[in-house]
């Protein structure tokens, strides 16, 4: 049983397709399924169910279950040795591909690349902004190695380390603005103003309105381009808490909703991803940090 087809069925559990799975190791799918049915035939089990003709899904039956368990412990053991048996002194370098929304926990990965650049300076940080959507669909394709999500992720596809640290919805308005005399923004203060709203994430349950009766007038992917919006009138933008700079001479104000809403958030990366040393160093800095939970 070779360690490297381990990693190959590994990668079909994970994508569920034989066809997927090609794709992100870069084979190509009479490859794969060759290497896979050879597995199975040295075992003498059948480790997957395929899918029908027009399915192209794949299901593990209870030996492929079995499998994919020791195969994820046979891995870790592997790496954990070759890291045991590293020198303490090896020169690491490369690059860590990180994907994030527009949100304050960015500081951690800050953190945790300044702490590391004082013992690995090749280490090289690469980061990719963009709402939920887009930070799964770069992982999934093997663009980034981590990535900073809003809410829980699918645990069959992905590990992830929740943050303790937590975002606050609110109002982003300019200052002059009447409902900026308030310290704090009710669901009705809002139901005959002039709304920009994020595309990701609904606001209804806090404002308990249908989006028909309320005045939507713009919707965002990043606060950053919505703050303009406010900036030049068009309307009040409700998004996170400290992303944009509203001290000093800034035109714009927040004020949080009430009652309060907040949004938690987790560093995420794809099950069964074999990590450069450098993106093992920069997760394992991470898990030291006190900001998870």
């Amino acid at each position: 049983m070779e360690v490297r087809v381990l990693q190959y069925f590994l990668a079909v559990a994970r994508e569920q397709s034989i066809v997927r799975a090609a794709k992100s190791l870069h084979l190509s799918q009479p490859t794969l399924s060759t290497q896979i049915k050879g597995l199975e035939e040295e075992l003498g089990k059948q480790l997957l169910i395929r899918g029908t003709k027009g399915s192209r899904r794949v299901t593990l039956t209870e030996e492929g279950m079995i499998l994919r368990k020791r195969a994820e412990e046979i891995l870790n053991l592997i790496q954990k040795t070759e890291r045991e048996i590293s020198l303490s002194d090896q020169v690491i370098v490369g690059d860590v591909y990180i994907g994030t929304g527009e949100t304050d926990a960015v500081r951690y990965l800050a953190r945790a690349a300044k702490e590391l650049y004082q013992n690995y300076p090749g280490i090289h940080y690469h980061i990719a902004s963009g709402n939920t959507e887009f930070v799964l669909e770069q992982l999934e394709k093997g663009l980034i190695d981590f990535g900073i999500v809003f809410g829980s992720v699918d645990p069959v596809r992905y590990n992830s380390l929740p943050l303790s640290y937590k975002e606050v919805w609110g109002v982003l308005m300019r200052k002059d603005s009447p409902l900026a005399e308030k310290q704090e923004i009710l669901p009705e203060d809002l139901w005959d103003k002039p709304l920009i709203i994020s595309s990701q994430y609904s606001a209804e349950s806090w404002i308990k309105r249908n989006p028909s009766e309320l005045e939507i007038v713009a919707t965002y992917n990043l606060l950053f381009n919505a703050s303009l919006m406010v900036e030049e009138g068009l309307g009040y933008a409700i998004g996170f808490d400290k992303i944009i700079n509203t001290s000093g001479n800034s035109a714009l104000c927040f004020r949080p909703l009430s009652p309060r809403r907040e949004e938690g958030m987790c560093i995420v990366w794809k099950k069964y991803q074999v990590f450069s040393k450098a993106s093992e160093k920069f997760i394992e800095k991470i898990r030291e940090l006190p900001a998870i939970i």
